[in-house]
Order: structure tokens, then C-alpha cells, then sequence
């Protein structure tokens, strides 16, 4: 019989982290595969130039069907299953040993150290479902000879791993961690920072509308913060080796081309279906979040860090 003057212990809140995110994924992967088509429209022998967010969605609907907006879904939960299990588990469990001895949450900027640390180990643990991830939606805007037809996400990482070998899982590791570094610093600490400026007006209380109010304002601050690293991560981890060379150098090498070549604004190239898709699943990943820590509270009889 579980001892509900405990607490939440730590395994749960990994999981709870983990289910919020993957709850999340299923109401906003075709957003991910938009804008991941957007950010590699028109390089890597694509044969399509994509004009907006509409005309992605349009040409995979017309070339792939309805559930062609559904590509890489097995991989967008896998990257749910590893990144965001380990960064919320992480960050909640920071925040829970970082409060304040009057047990009060933590100042903004040491929540967005937390939140920098939570990101960093996160994204080393999903960072081989994020590669999948890329590469599957990425898949169909090129023409049939060139995709890689990974059938879901085990095919994907057994497939790489056996033609690329095993360290190609982790290809892109450093965009991926400081993109994750930026995302959440400044998803989970301007959540936590907009969710206590709401409450401390007289028009919001502690429940869901509050916390969708908390999220957009978040996923609004996510989108611009993040968008420059995301695209350059993107574009490393789905680019091709030509003749034992690699497309790019690195980060700053992607950075540079983009502005180069297609100016400074394509760096955020993508930027609508980004931030509704990052919005909504900020939204609904913090609303399963909060009700998976009341349900926990309650179980379990114990205090749970707030958000």
C-alpha cells in the first residue's frame, strides 16, 4: 500500500514529464512536419520550394495522403519518450531541491539555469530520436530515389546505425543541445515567470485558462529565442555525406550560408508553423503536466514544486 505522506517520488516525475509530452505530440506532429519541410525547402535535391505553411500541407495531402501529415510520429514519441521525459523530470526535480527556504519557487534566472541544465542532459538522451525525427518528415519532399524509407523510428535508428554507423545517432548533438539549452530557459522559466504574473492579478486563479495564458506567452518567447539554432540543427541532422564529405561544417558554417544565401530572415524560415506548433504543445504539454502533478498530489499526499 503506497505511504501517501511520501511524496511524489523522483521516478514520477520523470514519467508524468514524459506522458504530458507525449499526450502533447499526437495534437501537433503535422505542425512539426511543416516545419521542418519549410526549413529544408528548396536545398538537398528537394524538388518542391515550399510557399507557405498552406502550400506544405496542401502538396503532402495532394502527393501523400491525409496521413502523410502523420510521417515521423513514431519518432516525434520516441524524442517525447527520452527528451522530454528527461528535461521535465529534470527541471521539476531541480526545482523541488532549488526552492526557497520558505519553500517558495526559485528567482526567473535561476530557473533559467535550471531550465539550461534540464535542456543540455535531455537533449544528449533524444537526441537519436530527434534525428529520426528530421529525416522521416524530411523524407517526402524529395524525389523517390533519394528518400531514405524508414518505416518508423526503430527502422530509422537500426538503419542508421548499421549504414552510418552508431555515433551518426548523435550527429548534430551540439545545435541540439544548445537549442534545447535555449528552448528551455526559455520555455520553462518564462512559463514559470508569466504563470506567477498572472496569478498575482486579481483576473486569473491557479487552473487551466491560467496556465494556457502562461503557455502561449511562453511558446511566443521559445519561437524567437530558438528559431535561429533550430534551423541549423535541422539542416545538420538531415544533411547527406557527398563524396566522404559532409554538407556542412558546423553550426556557424549553416548560419552563415543561410544569411548568405537566402538572407537573415530565413533564419526564421518556418516561423508560423514553429510557433503553433511549439505554442499548442507548450499549451497542452504544461496542461497534462499540471493535472498529471494534481493527480500525483493527491495520490501520493505530497507537495510538488510549482511550475
Amino acid at each position: 500500500m503506497t505511504d501517501k505522506k511520501a511524496g511524489i517520488p523522483n521516478y514520477a516525475r520523470f514519467v508524468m514529464g514524459g506522458l504530458s509530452g507525449m499526450g502533447a505530440t499526437f495534437f501537433v506532429q503535422p505542425l512539426d512536419l511543416v516545419k521542418n519541410r519549410m526549413q529544408m525547402s528548396g536545398i538537398g535535391g528537394a524538388t518542391k520550394e515550399y510557399r507557405s505553411s498552406v502550400h506544405v500541407v496542401m502538396s503532402i495531402l495532394r502527393s501523400e495522403g491525409f496521413l502523410g501529415v502523420y510521417n515521423g510520429l513514431s519518432a516525434g514519441l520516441l524524442r517525447q519518450a527520452t527528451y522530454t521525459t528527461t528535461r521535465l523530470g529534470v527541471y521539476t526535480n531541480l526545482l523541488q531541491h532549488f526552492k526557497n527556504p520558505d519553500g517558495s519557487a526559485p528567482g526567473f534566472f535561476k530557473k533559467c539555469a535550471l531550465g539550461m541544465t534540464a535542456g543540455a542532459i535531455g537533449s544528449f538522451v533524444g537526441t537519436p530520436a530527434e534525428i529520426s525525427l528530421i529525416r522521416m518528415t524530411s523524407d517526402g519532399r524529395l524525389p523517390p530515389e533519394q528518400r531514405r524509407g524508414y518505416t518508423n523510428v526503430f527502422n530509422a535508428l537500426y538503419r542508421m546505425s548499421k549504414e552510418e554507423g552508431v555515433l551518426t545517432l548523435w550527429r548534430g548533438y551540439i545545435p541540439t543541445a544548445v537549442r534545447a539549452m535555449v528552448v528551455n530557459a526559455a520555455q520553462l522559466a518564462t512559463y514559470s515567470q508569466a504563470k506567477q504574473l498572472l496569478l498575482s492579478t486579481k483576473y486569473f486563479e491557479d487552473n487551466i485558462v491560467c496556465h494556457f495564458g502562461a503557455s502561449m506567452i511562453s511558446g511566443l518567447a521559445t519561437t524567437v529565442a530558438s528559431m535561429p539554432v533550430d534551423i541549423a540543427k535541422t539542416r545538420i541532422q538531415n544533411m547527406r555525406i557527398i563524396d566522404g564529405k559532409p554538407e556542412y561544417k558546423g553550426t556557424m558554417d549553416v548560419l552563415v550560408r543561410i544569411v548568405r544565401n537566402e538572407g537573415v530572415f530565413a533564419l526564421w524560415k518556418g516561423f508560423t508553423p514553429y510557433y503553433f506548433r511549439i505554442g499548442p504543445h507548450t499549451v497542452l504539454t504544461f496542461i497534462f503536466l499540471e493535472q498529471l502533478n494534481r493527480a500525483a498530489n493527491y495520490f501520493y499526499g505530497g507537495t510538488s514544486a510549482t511550475m
